[in-house]
């Protein structure tokens, strides 16, 4: 199986500060682990997005005012979240990235894509940057998609719940957003009654799972719930905001998965949708190791091939199944 990354030299330039969590060394440790698990390795540099496309997802001002602040010299856009010059290209990079995936993939000259970019994006609504987040990348490569006429869902498995991409897709009955994050953290969205809005109704989805929740309930959580609702929505295309914060060693949260989850998630989710059709957008994590070891044995899962990890999967409390069976009975609603 031929992997596609998509990364490029400017993500390093965005400096965050010597003791900031999203630093350029997440980047490095993405792409070694991109190399230690594709069987077949192309890499691509991320070109620029175009304005017009950026514009839709995020509104022209806000889109101007990032740039002069980072062409400014940056700083902080709120404590969380900072730029400096060099800022405003990476951005641009890490938005464009997933558009030459999808071409790549389409015209058949690869099986799949692992964009490692940064800054990262599932954060950014249409005019707040927020999270370590700019633009956000997932949801404008999303969009690009439906203009074309194609169904796209989108399956976050950040630690985070993604509130920029809920709130720009929440509408769409073209696109089909999961996410499993812990709860209550923050951003603090992501309630389980999120279940999308208008003629996007039933295409919202959130397992907002508490603390110590493992890949026992990730797996129960895919394989009864996600993975049906994703065969009657055919999608298209799948994208997954592939953040490894939930990893057991994560200094930033308190979910519990080892690599191993990750490869049967990723495994799961690559027969549900036509071949050559599935993205990866690195988002967040920030144990180096956790990176490197999670993204290598998603490529893995996604070839069907062993991970070899030591580390067992974990046990979820029962606060979490019960997540599960909540979920699955406010779905069965909408079907």
């Amino acid at each position: 199986m031929r992997t596609l990354l998509v990364t490029h030299p400017v993500f390093a330039e965005h400096d965050t500060g010597p003791r900031h969590p999203e630093r350029p060394a997440r980047l490095e440790a993405a792409v070694a682990g991109a190399r230690a698990g594709a069987s077949s390795l192309i890499k691509l540099e991320a070109p620029e997005i175009d304005m017009e496309t950026l514009a839709t997802v995020h509104e022209p001002s806000y889109i101007e005012a990032i740039e002069q602040f980072c062409l400014a010299g940056g700083g902080a856009l709120d404590p969380d979240t900072l730029a400096v010059s060099a800022s405003w290209e990476a951005a641009k990079r890490a938005a464009g990235a997933g558009h030459v995936a999808v071409e790549y993939l389409s015209a058949g000259r690869a099986d799949v894509a692992f964009l490692a970019v940064r800054p990262p994006g599932h954060h950014a609504e249409s005019a707040r940057a927020m999270g370590f987040c700019l633009f956000n990348n997932i949801a404008v490569t999303a969009q690009e998609l439906i203009t074309k006429g194609l169904r796209v869902a989108i399956v976050d498995w950040d630690v985070h719940h993604g509130n920029g991409t809920q709130s720009t897709f929440e509408a769409s009955p073209d696109l089909l957003y999961v996410s499993f994050h812990q709860h209550p953290f923050y951003p603090g969205t992501g309630s389980m009654s999120d279940v999308g809005v208008g003629e996007g109704l039933g295409t919202t989805v959130n397992f907002p799972f508490p603390a110590g929740t493992a890949g026992d309930v990730y797996r129960r959580a895919m394989t009864e719930v996600v993975h049906p609702m994703l065969r009657e929505f055919a999608p298209d295309w799948i994208l997954i905001s592939a953040g490894y914060d939930a990893h057991v060693d994560d200094p930033l949260a308190g979910l519990r998965l080892v690599p191993a989850d990750y490869a049967e998630m990723a495994g799961g989710l690559a027969p549900l949708v036509s071949e050559s059709r599935i993205l990866f957008f690195l988002e967040g994590g920030y144990n180096l190791e956790a990176i490197e070891r999670s993204v290598a044995a998603t490529l893995k899962g996604v070839e069907g091939r062993p991970v070899g990890d030591a580390r067992p999967s974990l046990e979820s409390p029962t606060l979490a199944h019960q997540v599960v069976d909540e979920l699955a009975a406010r779905i069965a609603k909408f079907s």
